[in-house]
């Protein structure tokens, strides 16, 4: 297929085509000596910015500290950002809803309290956060969003459901290294315990859930979501555990109830559950 000519718009004659811009030459690789050095030193992310950096320092004759600055820049958005990857992979986050995807004016959970625990503060004063409320009214996406900026805060996190939880510490049951299993899970400075109240839960479950919580307790901060409160949890665990756990749980807590139909029943029902066949 032949291209089509531009025409003038005044004479009607053929414009000539513009001439392709040539693509800039690539920078100079390093020095071999200094880019072993800085593999022996470990700057991954300033060995791999430096070409250009390097290149751009000495057409433009930048002063040598602000070369360095930079240099030292790039490293440390390097490690941070490969530090957010590692925190994602290990926290285990089960489906990926951040707040892009969460829509503040269809939740039950007024405004202010949303803005004020986006903000994290508690976080950092080791608080817990508790969300009980019907299935479906936007617990576990907002627990999952807060999850996802704690990671982008620099923080580490741990998810489970309480059956994940209970299989986790069964496993360490098996070689008698449950306090070291719980030690790991609360070096976390946020842990989250998702969907309590699902299902039954028995003695084992229980006993998870009591570790985790008091190992916690006034160090880590705690989000649990359920459709019962947790004042309730004694309905569906042994009610001596439940009741110790829930103490520490709620000492320095926020509690939020939804309320309201199933925001998935209602997308489904309005056929915006999933996208139109073609």
């Amino acid at each position: 297929m032949t291209g089509i000519a531009l025409l003038d718009p005044e004479t009607d004659q053929p414009v000539p085509a513009p001439s392709p811009v040539p693509s800039s030459p690539a920078p100079p690789p390093i020095p071999a000596d200094l880019e072993s050095v800085l593999k022996r030193m470990r700057f991954p992310y300033l060995r791999k910015a430096a070409p250009d950096v390097l290149a751009t320092a000495r057409s433009q004759r930048w002063d040598p500290a602000e070369v360095l600055r930079i240099l030292l820049e790039e490293e440390i958005k390097g490690r941070e950002a490969a530090t957010r990857r590692s925190h994602r992979k290990q926290a285990n986050l089960p489906t990926g809803k951040t707040f892009s995807s969460w829509r503040e004016e269809d939740s039950s959970i007024p405004a202010p309290t949303q803005q004020a625990l986006m903000t994290l503060e508690w976080v950092g004063r080791s608080e817990n956060l508790a969300i009980a409320g019907p299935s479906g009214t936007g617990k576990s996406h907002f627990a999952e969003a807060l999850a996802h900026k704690a990671i982008d805060r620099g923080m580490q996190v741990a998810w489970f459901s309480l059956e994940s939880l209970t299989a986790h510490v069964g496993r360490a049951t098996v070689d008698n290294s449950v306090a070291k299993a719980i030690a790991k899970i609360t070096r976390a400075n946020l842990i989250i315990l998702d969907d309590i109240g699902m299902l039954p839960s028995g003695q084992a479950a229980a006993e998870a859930f009591y570790r985790v919580i008091d190992a916690a307790y006034e160090r880590r901060s705690v989000i649990v979501t359920s459709n019962l409160h947790p004042s309730g949890f004694d309905s569906i665990m042994p009610k001596t555990l439940a009741t110790a756990a829930v103490d520490r749980l709620l000492h320095h807590a926020h509690i939020v109830l939804t309320e309201g139909s199933s925001l998935r029943l209602t997308q489904a029902t309005t056929g915006k559950g999933v996208k139109p066949l073609h």
